[in-house]
This record gives C-alpha cells, sequence and structure tokens, in this order.
C-alpha cells in the first residue's frame, strides 16, 4: 500500500525532529567507543554514519519537498 503525501511529509518531520538527534546521539558514543581514532577515521565513520541514517527512509523523504500531487492545482 502506498503512504500518501500527507503521512510521508509527517514521517519525515518526525524522523527530523525525534530520530535524527537520537541517531547523532548514537554516532558520537560509536565514536567514543572507538577511543577518539585518527581525525582521518573520525571523519569517514561521520561520513559513513551520515550516509546510512537516511538509506532506509529514502522512499518517505523523496518528494516531500514538492507539492502536493493530489492536492489541488494553484
Amino acid at each position: 500500500m502506498p503512504v500518501s503525501y500527507k503521512t510521508r511529509r509527517r514521517l519525515s518531520l518526525l524522523i527530523l525532529l525525534v530520530g535524527l538527534p537520537i541517531y547523532i546521539v548514537v554516532a558520537v558514543s560509536v565514536i567514543n567507543w572507538l577511543e577518539r581514532p585518527s581525525l582521518l577515521v573520525e571523519l569517514l565513520v561521520y561520513v559513513v554514519l551520515g550516509i546510512v541514517w537516511a538509506l532506509p527512509f529514502k522512499f518517505i523523504f523523496k518528494g516531500v519537498g514538492q507539492a502536493d500531487p493530489d492536492g489541488p492545482e494553484r
């Protein structure tokens, strides 16, 4: 069942306001668990974790910034 535009907008807002801060805490905890590696390794870990968090939510964020395709024409 496809998710409606309105639901995707609400889910994306929830993910960005609640899920992303939680994910940031997890990413910083991973770096601390690695006992502060070198700057390049730390940067690589942050880049990889920054890309990985968004992959499962790609279908939710896709097209959210566009006008509602089911809404009235203006």
